[in-house]
């Protein structure tokens, strides 16, 4: 008997298999958050506000969750070489350009300075063009477990809400 036996009282579950299933790390529970919202804008606009300072400064702005002076004090810096830095809405957001694909995609390791010290997700924004406009694919992975709804609010309201704006 190497699964499971009847013991006296109820059902034991023999130590073999009881630890096997979490042998190999594997989460299922993990959170992610996948958008996917449509501009009324090239590839080529896109990709560029959100890497070009001077133009990501105006989507802080826009969406008016930091106050301008704070803003202002400390604008939006990011580099458009992998490997270089980003910081954001007045050095909360901050991370490494991870990969740059001109017009296409962008890869981050991406952190709130609130997180533990060393802990990195991933965001990934991929541009499809749609029509007249362009789909972004968006995936964020490897958050701090329970930021989840945060996040994704703050996706929608920090970024494509004033892009959006920003973009018409």
């Amino acid at each position: 008997m190497t699964g499971v036996a009847l013991g006296v009282g109820g059902l034991i579950v023999l130590p073999s298999q009881s630890w096997a299933a979490a042998e190999n790390g594997l989460s299922h529970s993990a959170e992610a958050i996948h958008q996917e919202p449509v501009f009324k804008a090239t590839p080529t606009h896109i990709y560029e506000a959100l890497t070009d300072a001077r133009q990501f400064q105006k989507i802080q702005l826009i969406g008016g969750t930091i106050a301008k002076s704070e803003l202002e004090a400390k604008p939006a810096q990011i580099s458009t070489e992998a490997g270089g830095t980003f910081n954001l809405f007045g050095g909360y957001i901050v991370g490494r350009q991870v990969e740059l694909v001109p017009y296409q995609r962008i890869v981050e390791a991406w952190r709130e300075i609130t997180w533990d010290p060393g802990w990195y997700s991933i965001v990934r924004f991929e541009l499809k063009e749609q029509g007249t406009g362009t789909k972004l694919i968006f995936d964020h992975t490897g958050f701090p477990a329970g930021a989840g709804e945060h996040l994704a609010i703050g996706w929608k309201t920090n970024y494509w809400e004033p892009m959006e704006k920003l973009l018409a």
